[in-house]
């Protein structure tokens, strides 16, 4: 009966292939075998150790995937996450690669999407899709498996805690990575050459700055009020100790910065070869951690509303808020229930006093709805930091000293996410000696 509805043999063969690579992911303990055609496809043998599991993913999702991907494991209140990650450089346009597994089993989940897509929120490039092979563990009783007819979906008992848990422990991971941890994964991965780091598969063309939010008004006020970061100040009483004697053992991960180019990069070179650092972008990164930083350390201050904002919501959604006011208040506003189906906002984080309160307030309520869980408005603080940090940050055509361009190399470094800026583009790349050879045809 459904013979009549197969594709083409390659397109119901793709099908199979996938059925075949998601089974060797979840059993690295099994030899796989596919032979089509009396042909053998793939042959890959059992995996006792985390290099050898590299290798199959590696056969399985590409050599480029694993040499941009570093390793996790996170461990809390009874959930485990470990696996595999892909930096946010290598990117997808579309959902195609991304295996998640609970308990062995692999399934596409929405709470797990749009978990780990919260976690990538401010390192990946708009209309980007992340790539990871994850393995979550739970105790059996606290997922229910039976939720949707093809086994794809699966319905927690606690979504929010999962959904917590997801995110905190990819968001974590992702904020660890360092420029030195990028250049040894691409130095330690199976099978690896020296390569040019910092490479998307699609080049993101056609860049355009974001227009400034309506709600990042009174920039300069909020700049005072956490942290006065502006480039002008950035570099007072910084110098950074120039190249000592060559010896590679003390050369820093992004190297020394030897010129800048048209006003807009640094030149760098380090034990690998050339690192070409977007100056202004690296900056607006540096800004906007500490931005974050100084607003987690201040606590978020709030202002009072001279007339309190009555909106209106489904009883549902005002339940839902008045049990969940704690987190409402955690991130600075002030809110009760004023009726069956109504709620009253009395006080703002004063970094969203310009911004769409009622708008904004509704949808978290749908997320909390839907997911459990909810950071839009602490994406929508990010924002109008991420603006501030722009604004904050060295402009082009500054020219730099070698010790500024130094000392901005060393804060690199030490930066959380620093290897984009707050829109997902990369701020620096690195071009190896190896590569550079065959551009000139030496040895050849």
């Amino acid at each position: 009966a459904r013979r009549k509805f197969l594709k083409t043999d390659k397109t119901e063969f793709n099908h199979l292939e996938d059925v075949v690579k998601r089974i060797a992911l979840s059993r690295f303990d099994v030899d796989i075998n596919l032979h089509h055609n009396q042909r053998a496809i793939k042959q890959m043998r059992s995996a006792t150790d985390q290099l050898a599991m590299e290798k199959r993913i590696a056969e399985i999702c590409g050599k480029a995937f694993i040499e941009h991907a570093v390793h996790m494991e996170f461990e809390a209140a009874g959930f485990k996450l470990h696996g595999w990650i892909a930096l946010p450089a290598f990117s997808r346009s579309q959902a195609d690669m991304q295996y998640f597994f609970v308990n062995g089993r692999m399934i596409r989940d929405k709470l797990v999407t749009h978990a780990v897509r919260q976690a990538y929120q401010d390192v990946l490039y708009h209309g980007r899709h992340p790539a990871y092979v994850l393995y979550f563990e739970l105790n059996p009783e606290l997922v229910d498996v039976n939720a949707h007819p093809t086994k794809h979906e699966v319905r927690f008992r606690d979504s929010r805690g999962v959904h917590s848990f997801l995110f905190k422990a990819i968001h974590d991971a992702l904020a660890d990575v360092k420029p030195v941890d990028q250049l040894e994964a691409v130095s330690t991965a199976p099978g690896s050459d020296r390569h040019f780091l910092q490479s998307s598969q699609t080049p993101l063309y056609g860049y355009t700055p974001p227009r400034q939010n309506s709600m990042a008004l009174g920039v300069e006020e909020q700049m005072r009020a956490y942290g006065n970061l502006a480039s002008n100040d950035y570099f007072e009483g910084r110098q950074q100790a120039l190249p000592g004697d060559g010896n590679n053992d003390d050369i820093p991960p992004l190297g020394y910065a030897i010129a800048q180019l048209q006003g807009v990069f640094i030149l760098a070179q380090n034990a690998a070869g050339m690192i070409v650092v977007d100056m202004h972008a690296a900056h607006e990164r540096i800004t906007y951690e500490r931005l974050k930083s100084a607003m987690a350390e201040g606590a978020i201050k709030s202002q009072p509303l001279l007339v309190p904002m009555v909106i209106a919501v489904s009883e549902k959604e005002a339940a839902l808020a008045e049990h969940q006011q704690v987190v409402f208040t955690e991130l600075g506003f002030e809110l009760d229930r004023s009726g069956p189906e109504s709620l009253k906002i009395r006080q703002v984080p004063i970094i969203l006093a310009n911004s769409d309160v009622e708008t904004l307030v509704r949808d978290v309520l749908s997320d909390l709805v839907s997911v459990g869980s909810s950071e839009r408005i602490r994406q929508a603080m990010n924002e109008v930091l991420g603006t501030m940090a722009c604004h904050g940050s060295i402009r082009a055509n500054r020219k730099m000293t070698l010790p500024e361009m130094n000392a901005l190399l060393r804060d690199m470094e030490t930066t959380e996410r620093s290897g984009q800026c707050n829109h997902g583009r990369p701020t620096w790349v690195q071009f190896t000696m190896d590569q550079m050879d065959k551009w000139f045809l030496r040895g050849q």
